[in-house]
């Protein structure tokens, strides 16, 4: 299983959850080239495990385990995996 960001999320990219996670599985972080252009975090499916660390540590509640995605936020299983996907992971 994995965690999904979301939605409020969208021009916060908060770094907290970065911060907190034991696996670096969120970008972009500060120190990424591309964190400015993109307009939120990601987390990558494949390297997450699901610890929920990221949660309680985003001050927007952006972030869901992947059985508790809001409907309205599921969008966002495709755009957390091509943001992986781009950097060519």
């Amino acid at each position: 299983m994995t965690h999904i960001i979301g939605d409020p999320c969208i021009g916060t990219k908060d770094t907290a959850c970065v911060a907190v996670c034991p696996v670096d599985c969120i970008h972009p972080t500060k120190d990424d080239a591309d964190f400015e252009k993109e307009i939120m975090l990601y987390i990558d499916p494949e390297t997450c495990i699901d610890c929920g660390l990221c949660v309680d540590e985003c001050p927007v509640s952006a972030i869901w385990p992947e059985d508790e995605v809001p409907e309205d936020q599921k969008k966002h299983f495709e755009t957390n995996k091509e943001y992986y996907q781009r950097r060519g992971k």
